[in-house]
């Protein structure tokens, strides 16, 4: 549950305070007690009635509503319905309490109930945590000043106090995140502005963030997108290219034709034709999608999205990309396979397509 969902549901509370201030002020105290009771039960019948189930939290509200209000009519005394907005926020003190400072975080669990299509990772849990501890002392101290308004101060001052102010903490606290999360944000593209950025994916290509190229091999787990074209002539050849010594993953080694990341934004088959053009200088072909999978190396995670050409015409291929570049027979990588001369990548993709286009 994020900071708008605990708004919206702690906002319907305050409409029984509001009712009571306005009728208090008009009809006196006793009238405004009765007057905010029926608001609480029409509350609870609209909820009802829109929402087709009973909602816990305003079944709690309205019941907290009628008690405390008809105890404050059986004594003639006020006080016990003043107290209800903070007897509410107790109970949401003591939910963030245990979420910021126990092993059970509720605040999660009322998220995945309410949010039911939303996946909250680690990163995000550990916001929510965060963000429950900040909570939990603005709760706790505006509980305290309802409390002694309740007491001590004027009825338009606990009404103050008691509905205006919370938005006013809330709206502080919101703009302080905001402006945080910004500069954070900030720091993070100024410190990789000099690289590329890939999406962050599921895999099935969903996208689920973006991260800078150093981030991404630095390991496994960050699963972003790279596309392959396997590019043969009619003769049944395939095209393959020489790794340059100095790439930083299987260097030195024979590869697929093209082989590049899709950047944050792209498709992969604008990824396809802009690597195709860069390292082979290929701009009239047509890709045909072979097969898409999930390749894991000690390196880094990707999604793989294999494409297949038919092309006649000799590519060009760009020395600044890699060494060299050309057409080979299927027996010949067959006899070379497992020697070290080929990347693991491409051994992968070469049974494939001999299992799928050349069968």
């Amino acid at each position: 549950m994020n900071k708008i969902e605990l708004l919206k549901l702690l906002a319907p509370g305050f409409l029984p305070l509001i009712v009571f201030i306005v009728a208090d002020s008009v009809w006196g105290t006793t009238v405004g007690l009765i007057v905010a009771v029926a608001s609480g039960v029409v509350e609870l019948i609209v909820s009802r009635i829109r929402e087709k189930r009973l909602d816990r939290f305003v079944l709690l509200d309205t019941g907290l509503i009628v008690v405390l209000g008809g105890i404050s009519l059986l004594l003639k005394n006020d006080i016990f319905f003043l107290l209800k907005p903070a007897l509410i926020e107790l109970i949401f003190c003591l939910v963030l309490g245990v979420s910021a400072f126990s092993s059970v975080n509720l605040m999660l669990l009322m998220s995945q109930r309410y949010m039911k299509n939303v996946e909250i990772g680690e990163e995000q849990a550990a916001r929510m945590r965060r963000s429950s501890r900040v909570l939990f002392f603005i709760f706790l101290a505006h509980t305290a000043l309802i409390v002694y308004s309740a007491f001590f101060l004027s009825k338009r001052a606990w009404g103050f106090i008691s509905g205006g102010l919370f938005y006013i903490l809330f709206a502080a606290y919101f703009a302080f995140e905001f402006f945080r999360t910004k500069a954070s944000r900030r720091k993070i593209d100024l410190r990789y502005a000099d690289e590329e950025w890939f999406d962050i994916v599921d895999p099935d290509g969903n996208v689920k963030g973006k991260a800078p190229r150093s981030v991404c091999h630095a390991g496994r787990g960050m699963l972003h997108q790279v596309v392959h074209l396997h590019v043969v002539n009619s003769e049944h050849r395939i095209f393959l290219q020489k790794r340059s010594p100095a790439k930083e993953i299987q260097p030195g080694k024979w590869d697929t034709a093209v082989g590049g990341h899709v950047r944050a934004g792209e498709t992969a088959e604008a990824a396809l034709q802009r690597e195709a053009k860069e390292e082979l200088g290929l701009e009239e072909f047509k890709a045909m999608p072979v097969v898409r999978y999930v390749w894991e190396s000690e390196i880094e995670s990707e999604l793989v999205w294999m494409f297949l050409a038919l092309y006649d015409r000799p590519p060009v291929p760009n020395l600044e990309e890699m060494d060299e570049g050309k057409f080979w027979k299927i027996k010949k990588i067959r006899e070379n396979l497992k020697t070290g001369i080929f990347t693991p990548n491409f051994e992968f993709d070469f049974d494939i397509l001999m299992k799928q286009v050349f069968k």
